[in-house]
């Protein structure tokens, strides 16, 4: 019997990349009664109302509707509401393959434990120099903690599956790290503590159609930045490892575009690629101050 699953999809303000998001789902090869969809609105002003009506004959959809929280927030309000016995997460700018739930199903039904699965994340705007660079980073990290699939250490949250019953004990997505999209390596992180397995199935995609101006490419990373602080801090709190930076993983992000494109583009791409590192790290300065000057109380004028 193939496992009911639970697709857990946050929105903002976006109902056209919602509304290609869902026709996806309706493409998938899985039986309709084996899954259901979750549209949790996180207090966008746009309504996805009516384009989650449009799909009301099609797929077995509710949209549920909260304050603005951030995304950690409005996947744990999903699991909350889930009836399945799997919680897939993608998000509304995303476009899952058709068989991408039947893969997922099949890793679950063939894993002797508790596993969190999770697949490849393929970037569709491909005429996109800062979607490009955004997905390369997310592909680098990807190979770097998941050298070994039967061993797989970080998932993206726009392409992760879990049982339901696990995430809930876990305590679902750490909701302080608000918009700062560090809450997927945490939930990784919790889980992996706990003895439990990850798998990579690279087979079960999802096409991401991220659109990024220099402005808002430049947010990402500063935020990415600041989530790598948040990351460390509660990592410290619960007495674990703390990250340390590694070489060899920034000298293969620099290197990987002179591998895969002509000369002059890769130049531009591993230009993008230094900057937003750059840019990470001064979101975590950043961070980092914010934090030190919540804890230090100012002087008191006499």
């Amino acid at each position: 019997m193939l496992p009911v699953f639970s697709i857990i999809i946050p929105t903002y303000n976006r109902p056209g990349q919602l509304a290609d998001c869902l026709a996806a789902l309706v493409q998938l090869d899985y039986p309709p009664d084996r899954f259901e969809v979750l549209v949790v609105d996180d207090g966008g002003a746009v309504s996805p109302a009516s384009v989650v009506d449009r799909f009301q004959q099609r797929l077995a959809i509710r949209l549920i509707r909260q304050a603005n929280a951030g995304p950690g927030s409005a996947r744990n309000t999903g699991a909350k509401n889930a009836k399945g016995q799997i919680l897939a997460f993608t998000d509304d700018d995303c476009l899952p393959q058709s068989g991408w739930l039947r893969t997922l199903a099949m890793r679950f039904l063939s894993a002797p434990d508790s596993v969190i699965v999770g697949g490849h994340v393929e970037n569709l705007l491909v005429n996109n120099r800062y979607a490009v660079a955004s997905q390369l980073i997310v592909d680098i990290g990807h190979v770097y903690h998941n050298n070994d699939p039967e061993r797989a250490r970080f998932f993206t949250a726009n392409n992760l599956a879990i049982p339901a019953d696990r995430f809930r004990e876990l305590g679902g997505f750490d909701v302080t790290f608000g918009t700062t999209a560090s809450e997927d390596r945490d939930i990784c992180g919790r889980w992996l503590h706990r003895g439990y397995r990850m798998i990579s199935a690279s087979e079960a995609v999802v096409g991401h159609a991220h659109r990024l101006t220099w402005r808002s490419f430049c947010w990402q990373h500063f935020n990415y930045g600041r989530g790598a602080i948040r990351l460390q801090r509660a990592r410290k709190h619960q007495g674990w490892k703390l990250f340390s930076p590694d070489p060899n993983y920034y000298r293969s992000l620099l290197q990987a575009p002179f591998s895969r494109l002509p000369l002059p583009q890769a130049t531009v791409l591993a230009g993008l690629l230094f900057l937003s590192q750059a840019i990470s790290a001064i979101g975590m300065m950043a961070e980092w101050i914010r934090k030190r000057q919540e804890q230090t109380p100012f002087p008191i004028e006499v």
